[in-house]
């Protein structure tokens, strides 16, 4: 297993610094882990700095409580094409979700997809569904409309919420998705051990700041200072 390539090395606290961006990048060039995943403002410099490397460039659109409304995401999500980010991870309308509004999370979906399958490049789309505080009953909703939308990852959550990735949602999950639509677990990925249970469950991508610790545990290494709390 390459751990590294399961890696989004990522940093999105509200007090992010460009000496911070940078940091994460030349970390995530270094260990070439799959992306960084950034706030919007930061997406342009991590692009200069993971340039040349196979490292992707992340960020988010509805972050972190998802109930922007559909234009406002349509305007972050142009906003971020044109930035050149690689993927999107947005968050979808937890609210509508709640409240069992699936016509809303539906013209959602397709607005945003709308926008997306006309890009001359590919962008990656991961929807963020918060798993950590829904029923069963509205993950495995989400997966069925994610998937006909035909989404490229569903993933568990912002980091921010109560709850963030578990085994159960994950294996839930891909149970309720097909093949083609990858998962991402996020939400306080903070040990190896906890990283190769999300990826037994179906998990491609980890949603983590503790990339470098995780690297370094996998490999038997000692940590220096805390890991992170994404």
């Amino acid at each position: 297993m390459q751990l590294n390539k399961y890696i989004d090395h990522t940093v999105l606290k509200p007090t992010t610094t460009l000496e911070d961006i940078k940091n994460l990048c030349m970390e995530a060039v270094e260990y070439d882990f799959a992306a960084v995943c950034v706030p919007p403002p930061f997406v342009k410099v991590a692009k200069t700095f993971t340039s040349s490397t196979t490292t992707k460039v992340a960020t988010v659109i509805g972050f972190p409580f998802g109930y922007s409304a559909i234009e406002a995401k349509l305007a972050e999500l142009v906003l971020a094409i044109v930035d050149e980010a690689d993927e999107i991870d947005m968050v979808a309308n937890l609210l509508a979700i709640r409240n069992k509004d699936w016509d809303y999370i539906e013209k959602e979906i397709n607005n945003i997809m709308a926008v997306i399958r006309n890009q001359p490049r590919k962008v990656v789309l991961k929807v963020i569904i918060e798993s950590g505080i829904l029923l069963e009953e509205e993950i495995i909703r989400c997966c069925e409309i994610y998937a006909k939308y035909g989404v490229d990852y569903v993933k568990t959550s912002t980091g921010y919420a109560e709850k963030g990735a578990s085994v159960e949602a994950v294996k839930l999950m891909r149970a309720h998705l097909p093949q083609n639509i990858q998962i991402k677990a996020s939400g306080g990925v903070r040990t190896f051990a906890f990283a190769q249970e999300l990826i037994a469950a179906g998990a491609t991508r980890l949603g983590t700041s503790s990339g470098v610790a995780l690297m370094k545990e996998a490999k038997g290494e000692a940590t220096n200072g805390a890991a992170g709390t994404y």
